[in-house]
Order: structure tokens, then C-alpha cells, then sequence
């Protein structure tokens, strides 16, 4: 049976904006892949990536460029051959687990080899600002169990301090954004470390990390922009002791499942994390992040509106995707 394969760009606004080291956003610009194959139809959403180097033109042109292979039945296994690890290549992966989902009547878990899924904590996001700000949004997210908090500049002192004591009983996620730098960064593990934080992210920037080897970590290091596949993992053994997996940095699914799998037989922490998307690029990640010890599945709580159906969010647990969303 024949598949016909549609790519569509939309742009879905976010609750005010969100700002990282890199800059601020006020709409995530995702690509939308679904392929029908008779009366079935799987999607998948990416989130193209300025950090490397992607654009909506750029992915949908990639997509384009499989075209013939997509419709002429690819297998997951060939795609990644085809495709690069990016963006592109995971809206389709994502879309051909929705379809052999939704084809064989057997849910995306079950394929996976996985046991039913179950509702997850996951952090919220805070978007960077000056101290007074940050302290404001921790005060008005205190009840949540996991903040993830943006920072990156040359002194981020008094946005911690201000964070930590706006949400006390919160744990503490650090995202830096490779925002730091060798002149800083043990200034700064020292206060998170005095803090309580639970865990720092991309603290330097990719290509120039290797300090992380040399110094103490109080607190555990996890890799974001320095890890895209398993091909990045022995390198980053002395470096990192945790590692954040994102499905539009693995190219899908398909390799995400291999790098957790061998993420963890080298001992990292598992964090599974999104760029901000719809409920629609979570749904896939939601079932990866089944027994990891940091999830960061957020995009959707960030959002102006979310896709209907969504995912199903309560406080900070998000709940399994049901079938007709994805998988």
C-alpha cells in the first residue's frame, strides 16, 4: 500500500515569552510530518533549531529530499541512513512509530518493549531575567516539585539565590545554555552547591567543555548541546554524569531508545527533554522518559494554546499520550 506524505509549518505562541541565554522567543515554529498509508494516518512534530544551524525551510527541504523513499515505505531503520540526526529526520521517525502504531492496533510501548507507561513528574521551566524577576516566577511555581531554571551570564549569583528562596521545597535544575565560562563556572557550582541544586545543564559551551574533567562537580554535570547520538558518549564519560536526550537532537525515537539504552550501561543519569513544541512532540518523549531521573516535558505548560487533543497535564505530572494524539 502506497503512503502520501504531507509536511506543514505552524506556529504556536507561548504564554508571554521565554528567554535563554541564547535569546528570547515568543512562538515555537514546529514542522508537522504525517503520512497516510489507507486510512491511517502518523504524524510527528519537530522543532527546528537555530543552534544547528536549522530552520523551517531547511528541515522541510530535508524532508523533501526523502520524499520518494518516505512515500515508497522507508523503514525507520533505512531513514536513518538516509537523514541525519536533526530536526527533520524526527518528524518522520516519529511519524512512521505513529503509523506502525496506529496500523497494527498495538500501542507505540508495546513496540518499544516497554511495560504500560505511567504518569511522570516533570520539571517547569522558568524563563531567564534579573534576579527580582526570576524570584517572582520561583514564588508563583514554589508548589511544583522540579523547577528548571535558566541562566548563563557572567554572574548568575543573585538569580539562584533569588530562585532558591522563592521556591524552598522545590528541587533546583540549572540550565546554562553553555552561558558560563572557564572564569565562572566553579564560582557558580560553589553557590548552586550552597543552594541545593539537584543538577546543572551544558554549563560550557559544546567543543569547549573539557574543564568539567579536571574539576570537583558537587552536583551532578548533564550534557545537552554536547550530546546529539551515542557517537558523543565515550567522549563525554569524564565530562558529564548525566545526559539530556531530545528527540530533535537524536533524530528521532528510534536512536533515542539506543541512547538511553547505552547511556545507562555506561553508568550516565537519564534526562529526557523537549525543545518548546506541542503536546504532539512530547507525546513520543513521554514514553522514553519512563524511568529516567530527570524529566523536562514542559513545552506544552509554556504555551498560549496546545493542539487538540494534548497531553494531559495535572500540575506537573504529565500523563501517557492516549492514541489519538500519537502512538
Amino acid at each position: 500500500m502506497s503512503r502520501v506524505l504531507s509536511i506543514t509549518a505552524e506556529s504556536f505562541p507561548i504564554a508571554g515569552s521565554f528567554t535563554i541565554s541564547r535569546g528570547s522567543k515568543t512562538e515555537a515554529l514546529v514542522v508537522t510530518c504525517a503520512i497516510r498509508e489507507g486510512d491511517q494516518i502518523g504524524r510527528g512534530e519537530c522543532v527546528p533549531y537555530g543552534r544547528y544551524g536549522e530552520t523551517i525551510d531547511s528541515v522541510i527541504l530535508q524532508i523533501e529530499s526523502a520524499r520518494e523513499a518516505i512515500e515508497a515505505g522507508i523503514s525507520k531503520d533505512e531513514l536513518a541512513k538516509l537523514l541525519p540526526a536533526g530536526a527533520a529526520r524526527n518528524a518522520v521517525d516519529c511519524a512512521l512509530w505513529d503509523l506502525e502504531a496506529k496500523a497494527t492496533q498495538v500501542p507505540a510501548w508495546t513496540i518499544i518493549g516497554d511495560n504500560a507507561p505511567s504518569p511522570l513528574t516533570t520539571a517547569y521551566t522558568l524563563s531567564l531575567g534579573d534576579a527580582e524577576e526570576m524570584g517572582a516566577q520561583a514564588r508563583a511555581q514554589a508548589a511544583r516539585p522540579v523547577l528548571k531554571v535558566k541562566v548563563g551570564s557572567a554572574d548568575d549569583e543573585a538569580r539562584i539565590r533569588a530562585v532558591r528562596a522563592g521556591a524552598p521545597e522545590s528541587r533546583i535544575i540549572l540550565d546554562a545554555n553553555e552561558g558560563w565560562s572557564e572564569d565562572n563556572l566553579v564560582r557558580h557550582m560553589s553557590i548552586a552547591a550552597e543552594c541545593g541544586v539537584s543538577l546543572i545543564e551544558q554549563p560550557l559551551p559544546a567543543g569547549n567543555d573539557g574543564m568539567l574533567a579536571d574539576i570537583a562537580r558537587p552536583m551532578p554535570v548533564c550534557a545537552d548541546e554536547s550530546l546529539h547520538t551515542r557517537e558523543d558518549l565515550a567522549r563525554l564519560r569524564s565530562r558529564y554524569d548525566a545526559i539530556n536526550i531530545k528527540l530533535d537532537k537524536t533524530g528521532g525515537l528510534s536512536e533515542a531508545i539506543l541512547l538511553k539504552a547505552e547511556a545507562q550501561k555506561l553508568g550516565f543519569q537519564i534526562m529526557v527533554g523537549c525543545m518548546v513544541g506541542t503536546s504532539l512532540a512530547m507525546a513520543p518523549a513521554v514514553l522514553l522518559a519512563q524511568g529516567a531521573q530527570f524529566v523536562d516535558l514542559d513545552g506544552p505548560l509554556l504555551l498560549a494554546r496546545d493542539r487538540e487533543p494534548g497531553l494531559r497535564y495535572d500540575g506537573s505530572l504529565v500523563y501517557p499520550p492516549e492514541r489519538a494524539l500519537w502512538g
